[in-house]
């Protein structure tokens, strides 16, 4: 008789988020901001100077320094930004752990109000805390009281590399339809790749991320749309001919 996935796996504290997506939100973030700003960023420059030239290699040329600056730039903006947010967690700890240490039964009373506003009785909430405090008081304190878990805990280094990698990937595709679509309509070329890519990547963030394919491809195409409209434009305004 064979067995279901169900019956072969049993659900347990260690393997019942597996199925979840939450724990991939970090990094599925920083990677998906990453390749998304890449795409727009360099088609919308690359759109912008092509609106302006008549020749392959000025395109290429910016393409190129906008994509190397675009990755170090992005790595280092979500390092700093992240690494801002993890100072200041660590921050709210040490202050967690001074008020556990001066005054124990506030903190004490706090966790307890805190089960109780979640829908415990009085009693048991009280109960709760006292149990919790004594098993890792601190621990429950970064948890309930500061909303700090394993999950939403940032990592600098993750979200750097994350969203400097991401960027090049996404910025690459642009400069491949750069360097082999006929430079006549270049623009056109380009926005129509790029509505491609990014319908693909909004495809591929949704189902990582376990939410509405549609919605993520709908969200994705209008804003990179007028990200490109808008290089166009300006391009074409004060574009003179190179």
């Amino acid at each position: 008789m064979i067995k279901s996935k169900k019956e072969k796996e049993t659900i347990t504290i260690d393997n019942y988020l597996d199925s979840h997506y939450i724990h991939r939100s970090n990094w599925l973030r920083a990677a998906v901001l990453g390749a998304n700003d890449g795409i727009i960023s360099i088609s919308s420059l690359a759109i912008g100077v092509a609106a302006a030239s008549s020749t392959r290699e000025p395109i290429v040329l910016a393409t190129v320094a906008g994509l190397v600056a675009g990755a170090l730039s992005m790595a280092a903006g979500e390092y700093v930004s992240v690494s801002s947010q993890t100072d200041t967690e660590k921050a709210d700890i040490e202050r967690e752990i001074k008020e556990l240490e001066e005054m124990p039964e506030e903190e004490l009373k706090i966790l307890a109000q805190i089960y109780e506003k979640r829908g415990l009785k009085k009693e048991t909430a009280m109960q709760v805390a006292i149990e919790f405090t004594e098993n890792d008081a601190l621990g429950a304190h970064i948890r309930d009281e500061l909303g700090i878990n394993e999950i939403s805990q940032a990592n600098p280094i993750q979200a750097a590399i994350s969203s400097g990698a991401a960027f090049t990937v996404g910025g690459v595709l642009p400069l491949l339809v750069i360097l082999f679509a006929p430079i006549k309509n270049m623009e056109y070329w380009l926005y129509a790749f790029t509505i491609i890519f990014l319908m693909v990547l909004g495809s591929i963030a949704a189902k990582t991320g376990g939410s509405s394919i549609k919605k993520a491809i709908l969200r994705i195409t209008i804003w990179g749309t007028i990200a490109m409209v808008l290089s166009a434009l300006v391009g074409y305004i004060f574009g003179v001919r190179v």
